[in-house]
């Protein structure tokens, strides 16, 4: 006699995200789209999904301690994966002053104001998340900005993409002689206050000591249940983040499954330990070894074959004369590199060979060509090594991907940047911006596409907003597919298809319910939806007042 389930999730519109509509078992009552089949219910059974059908069928697995969830017609999904954050850093911006919508400079001291923890709970004001790019006066906090903030505690505002970090004049004082000249943007031969790549983890690392780890991952594990999340790939390099996450785990207090892609920093400690990419247990396992090659957009630090469109009109404390992106067509007008390509190679040579995936940061077209040749002597299909950003991209590097076989580990949110008059544009120019971000055509070409957020912002539905909604049709996907790169391509990304991302017998019962179908809604509305539950492993992580 087959035991009865758990917990059964019935009258609900049972999306299985599943390619090509495979359905081991359960018969589809109908298809929304491209092959994704629909179901009235899903039945889970010691934190696996063991039936998905219809009610009628799905209810003979009822038991009497069966736990039964009307659903009242709400969407159930694969729970969302993200596939590249960095979950330290949200729950900082929770703890913290969150600026991500400040309207201005003005707006954001204010923010710094209110926010301020006492001094004795944290000597340093932080803030994170401002974009400058979205405010009429466009430009970085400085450390006149930031002594409007506090002229005897240090200051620090990061920016959203953090590869830029403003001070005010106390913690330029405190840091000054740790930042590399040609990281710390001048005025007049004096800092500006603003500082970019390397001075980001000075300033990281000088003020991670105020709040214990456990407390911002929990909280920030918290916050991801209730956004629908039940798995991230973590970027790891605070030394602290790993135990902290296995402590909470141990202990019943985390709520998501955990892939550590760890800095190559740790590139010794991960040999002499003997660790390899999928190790551990089912809440925390070894993911990838990840570097930088180039630096950012916003920070003009990105590496472009071409030079930046707006090289010789950046703004105060950002341009040529203040140790900016430079000006005209010369190297330095093309951003520069991290690390640069012999170095990538180097490291990819040696974590491939100690089976370890690879996990490259390379926005600019030249950092990715340089990162997809470093792949070409690997098998990078077979590792799933993963490019991480890909923004500027062309159609020979879209062929590229396809012919090394490496994942395009992405984020559909950075096309907020790509509308008119967006950061891409000043940035890139017209034609660059539409040529941005491609993933309608790395999906055709083959490529394996993972959405991500790199927490700017944290959230899956907003990601799949911004892709249904692209300016380009090389850039846009429809809702089905989007969906399907949060969930079951983000899996792929983390190795981790065969446990998850789709809603399927056999797999973990890692699922989000959703108030409104994203099929349903109005394509600008998708960000609006509310998750009514997320389950990791058929247990609740969250759960919405009406369910």
């Amino acid at each position: 006699m087959t035991p009865p389930a758990d917990r059964i999730l019935t009258n609900a519109e049972v999306h299985t995200l599943a390619p090509d509509g495979g359905e081991p078992a359960g018969r589809a009552s109908s298809n929304v789209s491209d092959g994704d089949t629909v179901h009235e219910a899903v039945a889970v059974r010691d934190g696996r999904v063991v039936r998905v059908g219809s009610a009628y069928e799905v209810a003979f697995l009822r038991g009497v301690e069966t736990t039964v969830h009307d659903c009242g017609g709400r969407v159930v999904l694969p729970g969302f994966v993200d596939a590249h954050t960095h979950l330290d850093m949200v729950g900082r911006y929770l703890v913290h002053a969150a600026l991500g919508d400040a309207t201005g400079p003005a707006d954001a001291i204010e923010r710094l104001v209110e926010g301020a923890r006492a001094p004795e709970e944290s000597e340093w004001i932080l803030g994170f998340g401002y974009d400058e790019s979205t405010w009429d006066d466009a430009r970085y906090l400085t450390r006149e900005d930031l002594d409007r903030v506090s002229e005897e505690r240090p200051v620090a505002a990061f920016r959203e993409d953090v590869h830029t970090v403003s001070l005010n004049g106390v913690a330029l004082a405190r840091l000054g002689d740790d930042i590399a000249d040609e990281n710390l943007r001048r005025a007049g031969g004096e800092p500006t206050g603003v500082a970019v790549e390397g001075a980001v983890g000075t300033v990281l690392d000088a003020t991670r000591g105020d709040q214990p780890e456990c407390e911002l991952l929990r909280a920030a594990s918290d916050r991801a249940a209730e956004l629908g999340i039940t798995a991230v790939g973590d970027m790891v390099r605070d030394r602290r983040v790993p135990r902290a996450y296995r402590d909470l785990a141990r202990d019943g207090e985390l709520g998501l499954r955990v892939r550590l892609n760890y800095w190559t920093d740790f590139l010794d400690a991960l040999e002499g330990a003997g660790l390899r990419t999928d190790d551990g247990d089912d809440l925390v396992r070894v993911g990838a070894v990840k570097s930088y090659t180039d630096g950012s957009l916003g920070a003009r630090t990105a590496r472009l074959s071409e030079p930046y469109a707006d090289a010789d009109t950046a703004g105060t404390g950002d341009g040529p004369e203040d140790g900016g992106a430079g000006s005209g067509d010369g190297e330095e007008a093309r951003g520069q590199w991290v690390v640069t390509p012999d170095e990538l190679r180097e490291y990819v040579e040696r974590a491939d060979a100690l089976g370890l995936q690879f996990c490259a940061h390379a926005i600019g077209d030249e950092a990715i060509a340089a990162t997809l040749d470093a792949y070409a002597e690997t098998d990078a299909a077979a590792a799933r090594h993963r490019v991480e950003h890909a923004e500027v991209l062309t159609g020979d590097l879209v062929e590229r991907f396809a012919e090394v076989g490496a994942v395009a580990s992405v984020q559909p949110n950075f096309l907020k940047w790509a509308r008119e008059g967006g950061l891409y544009e000043s940035r890139l120019g017209r034609e660059r911006t539409r040529a941005s971000n491609r993933y309608a055509a790395l999906r055709e070409a083959g490529v394996p596409l993972a959405f991500g957020s790199d927490t700017m912002p944290l959230g899956p539905l907003f990601g799949v907003q911004q892709a249904v909604t692209a300016p380009a049709e090389a850039q846009r996907l429809d809702v089905t597919d989007a969906l399907r790169a949060y969930t079951r391509g983000a899996a792929y990304a983390l190795r981790d298809e065969d446990r998850f991302g789709v809603v399927e017998p056999g797999k973990q019962a890692d699922l989000v319910v959703l108030d409104e179908s994203p099929w349903n809604v109005a394509p600008d509305a998708i960000a609006d939806i509310d998750v009514a539950a997320t389950l990791v492993g058929g247990e609740l992580t969250y759960r919405g007042s009406d369910f």
